[in-house]
């Protein structure tokens, strides 16, 4: 007995020191200061610390003299500024971190003012420990990489025309979260559709200048494949590739070529092979869309015509039909169709269609197995491009709208498709310059309008980008309230979220 006491007494003891000596240690540690970076990796808090999220400068107490943007902590760091995220994960080419600390030549962009401001630059070497960190990811300091948590996060993606990239938005937080290389040429693709699968599991998208239309994983945004669209019926036409429309199904994608000639070109293709099926002629199709019923696919024709095309797709290769977008007598003017969407089926058996050539949207009966007719002629602004639908709304873009806002260029308008007139809380707004894409996020009440932004008028970019050409940028409206407008910052300016050159199209991950 007194052998297990004593036994008993040791170990306790061997405790008692223990717990001491670890109190000892860790209040040498805690007296000297041990540095806290908020869960930035050492290297990399050091400089940001030291240099960035100083006193006045960004922190959460200043931040508001420094662009919002506040570097106290990793988090704060992925929140952003005033006008987009500054750092995007894997792209110290698309961080504006990166731009304003960077002040030699053969470490990339670099604006003025340099950062820190009215300080010594920070070193060549510290810019590119900043830059290698960024591209491993930007982790924090125990190896999380931002947005890499959850494969079914929703999501929506712009096409950026000017640049060969999609940038991918978190939609939580409303920030650009990844900027994705796509195309397969060194020059300019010029990327002009870009849309997610029905089954919300992939997105593809098209290009103007290219011959390819590519998928990608929505889960983690990587690179699936391809199907080359000119090596089919028609091996010498390289193609304008201009929208696509899916089966009901998703399996099969419709894509049409734009080219400025009447040897045109409508590609069908099997999504789940990556293999074009079907190749037909026609004459300058560009908007397209399947029937609700999965029957019929439409596309428009802007070439010179006020007709569209109307297409068996159990006859793909023979039953191709058109329907007059006027109720008896042609127009004098034609009216050169742009676009074509169904409204939801809850409102019946109805389409709209842009026509540029009038500044219209023409609202059309459809009829399986028969004509379709023509049921109101809507008046809007210059150049009606694209529209998306919410439950009961059409949202029209027209780019270049010079009349509807002075001084301004460009506006989205708004229908209401119960009685298939103006809105009249809200006819149009203007959004920003030379608006064209845009998609509706009915989870948020939210419409995304990718904003062009590459002429004369429109605001200067925040920044230079790598490609060449102005930023454009991605404006929210508001339809939570019948009187709609454009989400606000905290300060109640507009939210204008840049992104790179010449947004084109967006898409969403429903």
């Amino acid at each position: 007995m007194c052998r297990l006491q004593n036994k008993i007494k040791s170990f306790v003891l061997i405790i008692i020191l223990s717990t001491i000596a670890c109190c000892v240690f860790t209040t040498c540690r805690y007296d000297k200061g041990t540095p806290d970076y908020h869960c930035y990796p050492d290297a990399v808090g050091k400089i940001i610390h030291n240099k960035c999220a100083t006193s006045g400068c960004h922190t959460n107490a200043s931040k508001g003299g420094a662009g919002n943007l506040s570097l106290e902590t990793w988090n704060d760091l992925f929140a952003g500024g005033s006008g987009s995220a500054c750092v995007i994960p894997y792209r110290h080419d698309f961080s504006t971190l990166c731009y304003y600390v960077n002040s030699y030549p053969d470490l990339g962009i670099a604006v003025s003012p340099t950062m820190p401001f009215n300080k010594p630059a920070l070193s060549h070497d510290e810019v590119a420990t900043l830059e290698k960190w960024i591209d491993a990811g930007a982790p924090g300091c125990d190896g999380f990489v931002k947005f890499s948590d959850n494969p079914n996060r929703k999501k929506f993606y712009v096409a950026n025309q000017g640049c060969d990239v999609v940038t991918v938005f978190d939609e939580a937080t409303m920030l650009p979260m990844r900027y994705i290389n796509i195309g397969n040429s060194p020059a300019i693709e010029s990327p002009h559709d870009i849309q997610v699968s029905p089954d919300g599991k992939y997105w593809y998208v098209i290009f103007i200048g290219g011959t390819s239309i590519q998928k990608y994983r929505t889960s983690d945004d990587g690179f699936v494949g391809e199907a080359i669209l000119n090596t089919y019926q028609f091996p010498f036409i390289t193609g304008e590739w201009s929208t696509f429309a899916f089966n009901t199904d998703g399996s099969k994608a419709y894509i049409t070529d734009w080219s400025n000639t009447t040897n045109c070109d409508i590609a069908e293709v099997d999504l789940n092979n990556l293999t074009v099926t079907h190749h037909l002629g026609f004459n300058g199709p560009h908007g397209s869309c399947v029937s609700p019923d999965g029957l019929y696919l439409y596309a428009s024709q802007q070439n010179n015509s006020s007709q569209i095309y109307k297409i068996l797709l159990s006859d793909f290769d023979n039953n191709i039909g058109s329907v007059n977008l006027y109720a008896s007598a042609p127009p004098s003017t034609y009216l050169n169709s742009h676009q074509i969407v169904f409204a939801p089926t809850s409102l019946g058996n109805i389409y709209y269609v842009t026509c540029q050539g009038t500044s219209e949207v023409r609202v059309m009966q459809y009829i399986a197995g028969g004509n379709d007719t023509l049921i109101r002629v809507i008046s809007v602004g210059a150049n009606p491009s694209e529209m998306d639908v919410s439950s009961d709304k059409l949202f029209v873009t027209c780019e270049e709208d010079s009349l509807t806002f002075a001084g301004k260029m460009g506006s989205v308008y708004i229908i209401d498709m119960t009685t298939n007139q103006l809105y009249t809380s809200s006819p149009s707004i203007y959004t920003g310059h030379q608006p064209h894409g845009i998609a509706v996020d009915m989870d948020k009440n939210l419409v995304y309008v990718a904003n062009r932004n590459k002429t004369i008028g429109g605001p200067a970019p925040h920044h230079t980008s790598v490609c060449s050409g102005k930023d454009g940028y991605i404006t929210i409206i508001d339809i939570g309230h019948s009187n709609y407008k454009l989400l606000q910052t905290t300060t109640g300016t507009d939210k204008r979220i840049e992104v790179s050159v010449d947004p084109y199209e967006i898409a969403i991950r429903r």
